[in-house]
């Protein structure tokens, strides 16, 4: 595919294969797009972001309705370049396809909802006689730089409200997975989006990165990736507005009144899905001592009825990782922390980019698996003896995105939810779960800022007071 950039679609003479992580096949190649690539689509998006402010509300929710109803009307061709370029089952690919068009027309709604407020300035003392209110603008250029493992999806998250605010976006996306960015953009222009107020670079993340981010053109950065990236970013940015959604390596505490065949099942869910390459993907699990090993044997036959394999196969329930070289780092951590006195409980073997879904019991909390986040398909499970300690435990991070708690007490889910470090709270849940419209995002390194397009929209145009001085 080609990218697109300043108004037209663009090829370069060196190129990025894209491949199906499955089998390392070609499944296309992309533009190694250029920093002097970045400056022509922003000195373009310079225009287009005075198109967008000038836009009517209605016009600019009208573009995003018709690009969700052509997102539904080719959600299995989205689907499979999803599959096919991550690596996630097609299954779950066809649920994120699904997502990222109610994601635009969600955000379409939100277009028509962009108010102020007044304010009641004759409650100051010299106040008489004077009346205010607020506005909120647009932002200007929005650049959004998005992961490989939701490449439809998260895109959507940036690109929605960005055109909802009346702004212009230039997308970069993750460059093992760019065609699905590249296909919504289609789509976008096809829904009515002018030329000029949208671009989509692909390349190398580092050179284009740095492009956009210390440009002063750009206005609003929305990231989402690692930490060590995102504070890179923030550090180039100086005093542009930016939202990081981070890493995390969530907790899930399973009491001992919790209801263990629940839990199992959301563990499972959460700890596999996409080959545990999700932000908020269930890693920690801490169980108190009492139910540790019954809950193990609930999870377990779970764990090991997910067919790996295929992607793409009718019978697969979990693919492979994206890249090998993750599933090795993956397989590193697994064997050092069995090294170190972990007990390998299932799983544990790599072929190429497949890895199996792992269960890892008696982990010390300073293991690697536990310390940072390992954004692979296993959970590392460690045993506590009361509330206080399981408190300790899930808040002994770096991060703080998602979590969740098992337990019938609501005092117990009430301590948990007002003393755990976390942006997202689960109640009889794991940590992954999202409604694409409720506010999302973290704490402590696991970013700032919210997603879901309203509180989104916040973050992507600026606030105005204006004052009247009305004759008494």
């Amino acid at each position: 595919m080609k990218m697109f950039v300043a108004g037209e679609w663009k090829e370069t003479s060196e190129t990025i294969d894209v491949v199906n992580p499955y089998d390392g096949s070609v499944i296309d190649t992309v533009p190694k797009g250029t920093a002097g690539d970045v400056d022509a689509a922003l000195s373009t998006l310079v225009d287009g972001a005075r198109v967008m402010r000038q836009m009517p509300a209605f016009e600019r929710a009208r573009i995003l309705q018709r690009a969700a109803d052509l997102v539904q009307q080719r959600a299995e061709d989205l689907a499979r370049t999803i599959s096919m370029e991550e690596g996630k089952v097609l299954g779950e690919a066809r649920v994120e396809a699904q997502r990222g068009g109610e994601v635009l027309a969600v955000s379409a709604e939100e277009a028509k909802r962009i108010a102020g407020e007044m304010i009641p300035l004759d409650a100051a003392e010299n106040g008489a006689g004077k009346m205010g209110f607020t506005l909120r603008v647009p932002c200007g250029i929005v650049a959004a730089i998005t992961p490989f493992n939701f490449p439809l999806n998260l895109v959507t998250h940036k690109v929605g409200p960005a055109i909802a605010g009346g702004n212009a976006v230039i997308v970069k996306p993750a460059s093992d997975t760019p065609l699905s960015a590249l296909k919504l953009t289609e789509i976008l222009l096809e829904a009515g989006m002018p030329e000029s107020a949208i671009a989509c670079v692909t390349g190398s993340g580092g050179e284009l990165g740095k492009a956009i981010c210390e440009d002063d053109r750009v206005r609003k950065i929305s990231f989402t990736g690692s930490y060590e990236v995102g504070d890179a970013i923030c550090r180039m940015a100086g005093m542009k507005k930016v939202t990081m959604e981070l890493g995390s390596n969530s907790p899930v505490i399973i009491m001992d009144d919790a209801d263990l065949e629940k839990a199992a099942q959301a563990v499972c869910a959460a700890g596999y899905a996409n080959a545990g390459q999700v932000c908020i993907s269930a890693q920690r699990i801490l169980t108190s001592s009492k139910v540790g090993g019954d809950f193990l044997d609930a999870l377990r036959p779970k764990v090991e009825a997910l067919t790996l394999g295929d992607q793409l196969a009718d019978g697969s329930k979990m693919g492979p990782m994206v890249r090998e070289r993750d599933a090795e780092r993956v397989e590193e951590w697994i064997n050092e922390a069995v090294a170190a006195g972990a007990q390998l409980v299932t799983g544990g073997k790599r072929e190429r980019a497949l890895y199996q879904p792992t269960i890892l019991d008696q982990v010390d909390p300073d293991m690697k698996v536990s310390r940072e986040e390992l954004f692979g398909p296993a959970v590392a499970v460690t045993r506590f003896d009361n509330i206080e300690d399981a408190i300790r435990l899930a808040n002994d991070t770096s991060f703080g995105l998602s979590a969740g708690v098992f337990t019938q007490d609501l005092d117990r889910a009430m301590r948990f939810a007002r003393e755990v470090d976390s942006g997202n709270i689960h109640i009889n849940w794991s940590s992954q779960w999202r409604a694409d419209f409720m506010p999302y995002g973290g704490l402590k390194h696991s970013g700032m800022g919210k997603e879901g397009p309203h509180y989104a929209l916040r973050e992507m145009t600026e606030e105005k007071m204006v004052v009247l001085h009305l004759k008494s």
